[in-house]
């Protein structure tokens, strides 16, 4: 008995989504973040501080401002760090560069008004590899502005996921006086 492609179809998409669902697969939803509101510091008219700006907002219900916004968020995003380099990995016969690594370096931290950490100093660190030929210098231009559009979607990604991960720091014990003197 032949069975009809549509039914051979079903079967395939249910056997599909039961072995994606059996290994733990599930779609990247809305990131829950502990607190209400952030500041970002970085240069709001700069394309990293917008690509984090939309990605909170269309994750969570969490409300962005810029650095220097009355009232103050709740915490702040700081940048200790952005750099960018791209370096030379390995050269042809004739001593041209032949592969380039690209490489993103970034560093923040996670603090409310009083200055208290919610996420100590991290480093985030991307490597992206790309081959290099003097035959086709557009393709590869093209190609290295790709990488590094990736890198930073990386970025972005990975910073959200480290501020899903952030607490608020526990308050401070409260000075207590001894009742009884010390004996020496």
């Amino acid at each position: 008995m032949k069975r009809s492609l549509p039914t051979c179809s079903a079967l395939l998409v249910v056997v599909a989504t039961l072995l994606l669902a059996a290994c733990g697969f599930q779609l990247r939803g809305a990131y829950v973040l502990p607190f209400d509101s952030i500041a970002i510091a970085l240069p709001e008219t700069g394309e990293l501080y917008a690509q984090l700006r939309r990605s909170l907002m269309a994750g969570s219900a969490v409300q962005v401002t810029g650095a220097e916004a009355t009232p103050p968020a709740q915490v702040v995003l700081q940048v200790l760090g952005d750099q960018t380099s791209k370096n030379i990995l390995s050269l042809s016969a004739a001593g041209r560069a032949r592969e380039y690594q690209l490489v993103r370096q970034f560093s923040f931290r996670l603090v409310d008004g009083q200055g208290q950490e919610w996420l100590p100093p991290s480093r985030i660190s991307i490597h992206r590899d790309i081959t290099f030929n003097d035959d086709l210098v557009l393709s590869k231009e093209s190609e290295e502005a790709l990488l590094w559009r990736d890198m930073q979607n990386d970025l972005v990604q990975q910073v959200l996921r480290r501020l899903a991960a952030a607490r608020a720091p526990l308050p401070a014990p409260a000075a207590t006086s001894p009742s009884t003197p010390r004996q020496p």
